[in-house]
């Protein structure tokens, strides 16, 4: 029993460093965006501000569900839903940001004409609100159904918060796994369909425009991988469901949340804050201290 609890601990102290470290290299890049006003007006930068952005509110708040679950920390049922609301629509947020992100370097590369008026800022902000719009619809679906069918007295009690506890009846779990199901399904299409068609300028592309456009494939090829890894999260919950041994289960559980809950939030930082040679150069110079000098104005789109 020992030996658990000291494991246990052990899990949870090196979740404790990966979220603080990924927390910190995402302030980083957070910080480095504002203070280049150049980012502000690019459509892939404000994009990936939100991504910083949503990931790093995931992480903290399901680290807090982490640890109130790991200590058997009861909660009010109302303030859990509070939190579970900010988890499940973030969770869904940073995909569906990816998915426009891979839209905006299909425009870039094979519309590159109208890649200024289509993504403009304006443009921009408003696919913003779509995104927490199509993000809000499995928050909204889970959460209706549980009013519906929940008791004013339930709101009070306390409870391990998790977000099984909104699942009252064995249909609305099953529903919510089949709206993220066809959510993400329709992201992969999408993506699968923009690496098509980059793919296809690259072959007739030549000298600078075939880099461009290698580039461009690149990241769709890393957004996808992102996008996979979000998408086997959703099969975690059925592939635990069926282990009996308690040890085995909580080894799972815990592979699962380092592997498809915490990697695909360091993928961003590396598909966008090293891989961009402009928004890296930035970096470079605001980490150190302006010690590093770097002409950063032309923009590689």
């Amino acid at each position: 029993v020992n030996g658990n609890f000291f494991q246990g601990k052990v899990k949870v102290i090196i979740v404790q460093i990966l979220v603080m470290v990924f927390l910190c290299i995402n302030v980083l890049l957070i910080l480095t965006f504002f203070k280049k006003e150049c980012f502000h007006t690019t459509a892939r930068y404000i994009l990936f501000a939100v991504s910083l952005l949503s990931d790093s509110l995931l992480l903290f708040t399901s680290d807090v569900l982490l640890i109130l679950v790991h200590f058997n920390i009861t909660i009010p049922v109302w303030v859990c839903i509070i939190i579970s609301v900010l988890v499940l629509l973030y969770f869904t947020v940073t995909p569906v940001t990816l998915t426009v992100m891979t839209l905006e370097r299909y425009v870039a590369i094979c519309m590159p004409l109208r890649h200024g008026e289509l993504c403009s800022t304006r443009r921009t902000m408003h696919c913003i609100l779509i995104i927490h719009g199509l993000s809000s619809i499995p928050c909204i679906f889970i959460f209706s159904t549980f009013f519906a069918s929940a008791s004013i007295n339930f709101y009070k009690q306390y409870h391990i918060c998790t977000v099984e506890i909104f699942s009252i009846e064995i249909l609305q779990s099953h529903l919510r796994t089949a709206i993220y199901q066809i959510q993400f399904l329709i992201m992969c299409i999408i993506i699968v369909l923009c690496y098509v068609k980059i793919l296809k300028v690259a072959k007739a592309a030549s000298g600078e425009d075939k880099k461009l456009t290698r580039n461009g494939l690149s990241t769709v090829v890393l957004h996808g991988f992102q996008l996979l890894l979000c998408l086997i999260q959703l099969w975690c919950p059925f592939i635990e469901a069926v282990i009996l041994n308690f040890s085995v289960y909580d080894s799972i559980r815990y592979f699962d949340y380092i592997m498809f809950c915490l990697a695909p939030k360091c993928l961003s930082p590396l598909i966008y804050g090293l891989r961009d040679e402009c928004f890296f150069s930035a970096l470079k110079n605001y980490a150190s201290f302006g010690f590093y000098k770097t002409d950063i104005i032309q923009q590689n789109r």
